[in-house]
């Protein structure tokens, strides 16, 4: 290909047969990508190891690192959320309302799939499959540019996605990758109204932020993650203490981990230091408020940057707050409208925060670690929307189809 808007032209033209698959067939297909990830696990373990190798002599963050890393375990994982995607109802042709209308003509609003859905996403080589997963169940091609950090990978694993189309009968041009065009193919997916019908970025605010504005095709937008959880003052010091390590240290590199925590001033002195005590000992570092400061003394100073940073790293922003009003002005302020949670006993408050926090996703009692796609029951997600057009929150198989309308008439005509 001489461009990566020709590759995209291959994509939209299987795009028409994809979208006439039926379901057993897309099935097929993930079954085939769901076998063939095991089987190729040492090419792609090898080739994401160049990769691991070059971000290192780059200075890679040890986050994006960790992003990068593909082993026997998370390739198995793959597979396993690619077969689960296999079992999930198929969204193309879901009726979503309907009637008859006094004249008899029938109309019925019904799913369709978009037709080519574009990802430009930072070393994140799980991406590949997900997104890939999911737009084949929904009938999309797709196209990627999965960022020079992952390229090797990537490689591998759009041959293995093609490969496993193929294998069914079905396009193995409805999977593109665009990496081989670096910074230009990324422009010509921006630029490519008409052919790809929607773009989602993944990645950091910086990469968002420029596919936004520079995108002429439509653009679902993704967000970082400046995640919050508020210790009210009835809040169980077990639940305290578990879920707040839960969210920031089971995997601290991921949107959807803890970044700042805000805790009721009247509970502060008694259950603060106990949270802090079990993060420090799993490594965080306490970026904590005069007043956390006074409680716990490892904690470093905060600043004003500390309230808006998604670190992606074993530290934490920490303020305590007079009630739950600071909490929600604090909130309002800083969140990137991706994930809340509220630990408390007092269901008044609870109920309050869940309607008072515009987020995606707003919990009680709950680590923020769940605002996923796989944990959602949707095998994977396309990414965390976080705004509030078609899609808000994990995407997932719905949330790649648009809908049409369909009229069955007998001999009618308007008056």
């Amino acid at each position: 290909m001489s461009t990566a808007t020709d590759k995209i032209r291959l994509a939209k033209a299987a795009s028409l047969a994809l979208g006439q698959a039926n379901t057993l067939r897309k099935n097929e297909a993930l079954h085939a990508i769901s076998r063939l990830l095991p089987i190729r696990a040492d090419e792609i373990i090898q080739a994401n190891q160049k990769d691991i190798e070059r971000g290192l002599a780059e200075g890679l963050s040890s986050g994006l690192q960790d992003r990068l890393r593909l082993d026997e375990t998370r390739i198995a994982a793959l597979a396993a959320a690619v077969n689960q995607i296999a079992t999930l109802p198929d969204p193309v042709g879901q009726v979503v309302r309907g009637s008859t209308l006094p004249n008899g003509l029938v109309i019925s609003q019904t799913r369709v799939p978009f037709g080519v859905v574009g990802a430009i996403y930072e070393a994140r080589p799980n991406v590949t499959i997900d997104i890939a997963a999911l737009a084949i169940k929904s009938g999309n091609s797709v196209v990627l540019r999965g960022g020079t950090a992952a390229e090797n990978t990537n490689l591998v694993l759009v041959k293995v996605l093609q490969e496993a189309l193929a294998s069914v009968g079905l396009p193995a041009d409805a999977v593109q990758t665009v990496d081989d065009f670096g910074r230009q193919g990324a422009v010509e997916m921006m630029q490519a109204r008409g052919l790809v019908d929607v773009l989602i970025p993944r990645g950091s605010a910086s990469l968002i932020k420029a596919v936004v504005s520079e995108s002429k095709v439509p653009v679902i937008e993704t967000g970082d993650g400046v995640v919050h959880i508020f210790l009210d003052a009835s809040a169980r010091e077990d639940w305290a203490v578990e879920i707040v390590h839960n969210s920031k240290t089971q995997r601290p590199a991921v949107c959807n981990a803890l970044e700042t925590l805000l805790v009721h001033e009247s509970v502060a002195p008694s259950l603060l230091p106990k949270v802090l005590q079990r993060l420090v000992a799993s490594g965080v570092t306490i970026h904590g408020c005069e007043t956390t400061r006074e409680l716990f003394a490892e904690a470093v100073p905060a600043t004003e940057e500390d309230w808006s940073a998604e670190y992606y790293s074993l530290d934490l922003a920490v303020k305590v707050v007079s009630g739950l009003d600071e909490a929600l002005e604090h909130i309002a302020k800083y969140s990137t409208h991706h994930t809340e949670s509220i630990i408390t006993e007092d269901v008044a408050n609870a109920e309050r925060f869940l309607a008072e926090v515009d987020s995606a996703v707003v919990m009680v009692n709950s680590a923020t670690r769940f605002t996923d796609g796989g944990e959602f029951g949707f095998g994977a997600e396309v990414g965390i929307s976080t705004q509030k057009l078609h899609a808000r929150g994990p995407m997932g198989l719905q949330e790649l189809t648009s809908t049409k309308w369909i009229v069955r008439g007998a001999g009618q005509t308007r008056a």
